[in-house]
């Protein structure tokens, strides 16, 4: 049977085709000339190879970071440069304006320096423009014709001269500007023209002057981030005229006066941070009844006034920071209400009383703080707390004067991860509560008036990284099983949380200065039993501690020597055992330990030479002094040993004396004898 006319045309038609993409694929070039050349030019001007740029290859379209598309039959054009965090090294030149069908440019997370050449700025068709994270630096240009361009990021470099006044006019279609973490200084922001703005960073650059009312035009921003600048005065009650803003961040500037009562009119902001300012007064009512909000930062300021937050009408809130203010009165109950509440810091500020029994309500919460008021019942405080089941950090510190540490047996936290109630003076003992929190990490109660031995089951933690028990009254002998901590011998992966955390710190004396920390895993792997009452030896089995950075056991009646294996704490970065009673040698092996940054063996009595090199030979003299018999070239020269006197010293030592000479008369008459009887002198006969 014969093939119908219609499927023989319509096979001729497909073979047709394909034959022709055939030709048309063989005679296709590797990329348009203007591109190749463009590409040229821009690997010659960096100091280091790209990955995946052969010039022998076929097709630059095929090298990495580079996508091509189709603008005519037989032309390919460069359409995407990104080559990201590719380690390049060098300067951008002007050739790569060749590529005049570029849409996406993105060079960040490299080390390219230098200035920034103006035609890179003349980009008709770009849209996306990503240099952040070098080393660039210089003045933007005044004339930017980026007319395509949405995304402009250029954070994190050196620039010193703003955007000027036509940017907005040839660039009016941008949405996104990250100009964050530069030196643009007293600037003048010309932004109210880029009325598409919807994303705005300007943090980081020492700006100052008033907050800029030119950014009040621009009804269409959902983030602006203003923080770690040198803005002044009172905030404008035109904020309120942003009614799209989604998050706003002015922290860390030198705004002043209250808050304006305007969040009413900011139906959809979610997070406010206006933390490290001079604010004053109360919290604005539409503030703390905003149903949108869910992030509030606006600790160390002066706000003021009782703590009156809605938590009716606050369904949405899961952050809220009023940390070192002068809030005062009691705690709110209300603010249990606050079912979607994950993190409350309430810390250095007039609170006073006792946690509400409400608060066992707060379900969702992880993180509370509460250190540094004038709380009480510390008993109460835990009962309640307990029953909030997913809480992972709770800071108490100087809270509970002189209160005893409760041991109810029955206490339950079985999601804490970081338990932190330091200078309180509380009495008692280590409470057997603590043994029932297996996922404890942290644990800071030092500056009270503990005591007692430190019971056995210290070293069952199995996540335990840092443990803190310093000035109390512990007295006993070290127990041996917390040297076998299983995060500090075998490094257990720690149980991080997904979530920010609000930042900890950490105190170098009960009126000393505070040290601050990120989160708690920034806080260096630690046993810290200093200025107790420990007595026995410092077991050797310390040495398993691998993981181990900063070992305190200053200001006990530790006895015995310094074990040997000490030198095995291969991470180990501080070593204090000053003011004991330990003695003999510093053992020699300890020079191998590469990371030791601060030493303290001092008022002891230990004997014999200092070990020389490694970092020994960066430890002051303070290190070793109060030990008597310890010598070397740092502290005092180590004498060499003195031969005995072979007479008594005061008397004179005589050569001749008449026993001499008797001895001497009687070996010449027998001499003499001999030769003659031997015949040595005269012959015999």
């Amino acid at each position: 049977m014969g093939i119908p006319k219609v499927s023989l045309a319509f096979l001729v038609l497909v073979l047709s085709i394909m034959f022709r993409q055939t030709v048309q694929g063989s005679r296709r070039p590797a990329c348009h000339f203007d591109d190749l050349t463009a590409l040229q030019g821009f690997s010659r001007s960096l100091e280091s190879n790209i990955g995946g740029w052969n010039w022998n290859s076929s097709s630059c379209c095929s090298f990495t970071g580079i996508t091509c598309g189709n603008s005519s039959v037989l032309k390919e054009r460069v359409v995407r440069l990104e080559l990201g965090n590719k380690r390049l090294t060098g300067t951008i030149c002007d050739s790569l304006v060749g590529l005049g069908q570029l849409r996406i440019l993105n060079l960040s997370h490299n080390s390219l320096h230098g200035i920034l050449p103006t035609n890179l700025f003349q980009f008709w068709n770009l849209e996306v423009l990503d240099l952040s994270n070098n080393h660039f630096v210089g003045s933007l240009p005044a004339v930017i014709r980026l007319r395509s361009v949405k995304y402009l990021y250029l954070s994190k470099n050196s620039f010193s001269g703003f955007l000027g006044v036509e940017f907005c006019k040839s660039s009016s279609r941008i949405r996104y500007l990250n100009l964050a973490d530069n030196f643009f200084g007293e600037a003048s922001l010309y932004l109210e023209n880029c009325t598409s703005l919807q994303y705005v960073f300007l943090n980081g650059n020492g700006l100052s002057g008033t907050f800029p009312e030119n950014l009040f035009l621009l009804q269409h921003l959902r983030v602006l981030h203003l923080e770690q600048n040198r803005f002044t005065g009172p905030l404008s009650y035109r904020i309120g005229n942003l009614s799209n803003l989604v998050e706003l961040d002015i922290s860390l500037n030198d705004f002043v006066g209250s808050l304006p009562d305007v969040f009413g009119s900011l139906r959809k902001l979610e997070s406010l941070s206006a933390s490290s300012n001079r604010l004053i007064g109360l919290l604005p009512v539409s503030l703390v009844n905003s149903a949108s909000l869910s992030r509030i930062d606006l600790h160390n300021n002066s706000l003021a006034g009782q703590i009156r937050v809605n938590c009716s009408a606050m369904t949405r809130v899961t952050l809220l920071r009023l940390s070192s203010n002068k809030f005062q009165g009691p705690i709110p109950a209300s603010l249990s209400s606050c079912r979607s509440l994950i993190s409350l810091d309430l810390a250095r500020n007039n609170l006073g009383g006792a946690v509400p029994f409400q608060f066992k309500n707060l379900q969702s919460l992880q993180f509370l703080s509460l250190n540094n008021n004038s709380m009480s019942n510390i008993s109460t405080a835990l009962e309640i707390l307990q029953h909030c089941r997913k809480l992972t950090i709770l800071v108490l510190s100087l809270n509970f004067h002189q209160e005893e540490m409760p041991s109810n047996v029955n206490l339950q936290f079985k999601s804490l991860k970081a338990l932190i109630i330091p200078a309180c003076h509380l009495t008692g003992s280590l409470p057997k509560w603590l043994s029932s929190c297996k996922t404890l990490q942290l644990l800071d109660l030092s500056w009270n008036s503990l005591g007692g031995s430190i019971p056995s089951w210290i070293g069952k933690f199995k996540y335990l990284f840092y443990l803190d028990l310093s000035n109390n009254f512990f007295s006993g002998e070290i127990p041996e099983s917390l040297t076998g901590l299983d995060n500090l011998v075998h490094t257990t992966v720690l149980l991080k949380e997904s979530s920010e955390h609000v930042p900890l710190m950490k105190s170098t004396g009960q009126n000393g200065p505070w040290l601050g920390y990120k989160d708690m895993w920034s806080f260096p792997p630690t046993i810290d039993l200093s200025s107790n009452k420990f007595t026995g030896p410092i077991r050797p089995s310390f040495g398993n501690l691998n993981n181990l950075h900063v070992l305190r056991l200053e200001e006990n009646s530790l006895s015995g020597t310094i074990p040997e294996s000490i030198s095995e704490m291969t991470n180990l970065e501080a070593l204090d055992l000053s003011r004991n009673n330990l003695s003999g040698e510093i053992p020699s092996s300890l020079v191998h330990l590469s990371f030791l940054s601060a030493f303290n063996v001092s008022f002891n009595r230990l004997s014999g030479d200092i070990p020389s090199g490694g970092q020994f030979l960066t430890f002051p003299e303070s290190s070793f002094e109060g030990n008597d018999a310890l010598c070397s070239n740092i502290l005092r020269p180590c004498q060499p040993p003195q031969i005995p006197p072979l007479v008594s010293p005061g008397k004179k030592t005589k050569i001749v004396d008449w026993n001499f000479g008797i001895g001497a008369a009687v070996g010449f008459v027998l001499t003499v004898f001999f030769c003659f009887k031997s015949g040595w002198v005269l012959r015999r006969g």
